[in-house]
């Protein structure tokens, strides 16, 4: 756990100026996320839906005894609807869809058979009902999709997705031309974004945030086009501002096909990239800290009040801890520890890095910082919402604004609540280690979330707990 006054240590590579606190919501390349805007929405799956049913009930009409009709036809649109895949994929056109569309319908009227022998024995579907009703059925969905699919292409030469490119200005600059000129794709590269331009002609190219922001905000950017596999890494930080302000980051192929992928944009093979934007579970991560924290408070309030009594008694008043630290977005809260060292003014409690080895520390203040019950005070930070139980571990302003200019992954953790634990700090990262190392545990927690890993992290801290060894 972080020290409540601080110095650059050998993990924190000194030589930094100091720097004031980071601006709410920037990441280190200098790239201000703006206002959050809700996502792109997703071709709206209704007309398919509606499509799908008026084609069922087509395919009903060929059913004979109107006395039964009716349950038949509930069976079969019902069928018809299960058997939707869950998760449209692009598509060229209904051609592409045809072989999955007649399977689907075949498999239904199969099952609507089965139904109909099991309840009427004596009056099964005969094989013409069958061909017929598939016949039909599939004729008026091929026939009710391909209107569906070309209005939707009609809507996209007009109204193309606006995009920006990332990636090496050359490459770059040849993708975009190549989208370009196939505009039935429905994006419209508006800017290419790179370390340097390369003075060829084309599109504007970006090398600063600020030129990025700019040109997603009056450009209304929705896609981002990554086509070079360097950019996730150079451009990590990036990637996940512009996947926070509402933009679906995919990556492509410039060159040879170097992975299989049933989508396609231009020619080139390209998948989306899951960046972090949006995290479900959040109520379930918040329910969790809460009841954890609100039941650790109460078991442990006697524990809290004897190491208050003792650290009042053997080193003075004074007995909590009081520090601005960085939580989620940038945004400063108050962190609550018991107080084990007194800095001897402000400036030292802001700037120096670790007081592990402080000499002057009485024993029970040592004691308290070697078992990390110094930390326990922060469950009331849970309990209020200024901390989670699991996520980065939340530093001081000066350092924040000092490794987020030397690390490019650092500002990225502010992304998610900070916590008390962390995959960092299971992994031994705690007080005077790597803050690279840090930085990439912390992201690489933050990529993956989920709420059975922050149990697993409780569980593997509180593991480490009964082999201390301070901060």
């Amino acid at each position: 756990m972080t020290a409540e006054s601080t110095v650059p240590s050998p993990g924190a590579q000194p030589g930094y100026s100091s720097v004031s606190v980071i601006p709410r919501r920037e990441s280190a390349t200098g790239f201000r996320f703006p206002a959050r805007r809700p996502p792109a929405r997703p071709a709206s799956p209704l007309p398919l839906l509606l499509t799908d049913g008026l084609a069922a009930l087509a395919g009903a009409l060929t059913l004979t005894g109107a006395h039964r009709r009716p349950l038949l036809t509930a069976v079969l649109v019902a069928a018809t609807m299960l058997l939707r895949p869950q998760r449209s994929r692009p598509v060229a056109g209904v051609l592409d869809e045809v072989p999955a569309l007649c399977g689907r319908i075949a498999v239904g009227w199969l099952a609507l058979a089965a139904v109909v022998g099991a309840w009427h024995p004596g009056h099964p579907l005969s094989a013409r009902t069958l061909l017929l009703g598939c016949t039909a059925q599939a004729v008026a969905c091929c026939a009710g999709r391909a209107v569906v699919h070309l209005r939707r292409r009609r809507a996209l030469l007009r109204r193309p997705r606006a995009a920006l490119v990332i990636g090496p200005a050359t490459t770059a600059q040849r993708v975009a031309a190549a989208v370009l000129r196939h505009p039935r794709c429905g994006v419209r590269p508006v800017g290419i974004v790179a370390e340097k331009p390369d003075g060829a002609d084309g599109l504007p190219v970006l090398t600063t945030g600020q030129e990025v922001q700019r040109a997603l905000i009056q450009n209304s950017v929705r896609e981002v086009l990554c086509v070079h596999p360097a950019v996730r890494g150079v451009q990590g930080p990036l990637l996940r501002a512009l996947a926070e302000s509402g933009c679906t980051v995919w990556e492509l192929d410039a060159d040879t096909p170097s992975y299989a992928s049933r989508e396609q944009l231009a020619g080139f093979s390209c998948r989306r990239l899951d960046m972090g934007a949006r995290r479900r579970g959040s109520l379930g991560k918040r329910l969790l800290d809460v009841a954890v924290s609100g039941m650790l408070l109460l078991l442990v309030s006697p524990l809290l009040l004897l190491c208050a009594t003792v650290l009042r008694l053997t080193d003075g008043p004074g007995v909590v801890f009081r520090q601005e630290r960085i939580g989620k977005d940038g945004r400063p809260f108050t962190l609550l520890k018991f107080r084990t060292h007194r800095p001897v003014d402000e400036h030292e409690a802001a700037t120096r890095w670790s007081v592990a080895g402080e000499r002057k520390m009485n024993p029970f203040c040592r004691f308290l910082r070697q078992t990390s019950l110094d930390e326990l005070l922060q469950l009331w930070n849970v309990l209020c919402g200024d901390m989670s139980l699991v996520g980065p571990r939340p530093e001081r302003p000066f350092f924040v604004g000092q490794f987020s200019q030397s690390y490019p992954g650092y500002a990225a953790r502010h992304r998610m609540q900070t916590g008390i634990t962390g995959l960092a700090q299971v992994h031994g990262l705690r007080g005077d280690t790597s803050i690279e190392d840090r930085a990439r545990f912390d992201n690489a927690y933050i990529d993956n979330w989920s709420l059975w890993q922050d149990v697993c992290i409780l569980l593997r801290t509180a593991a480490a707990l009964v082999r201390p060894t301070g901060s």
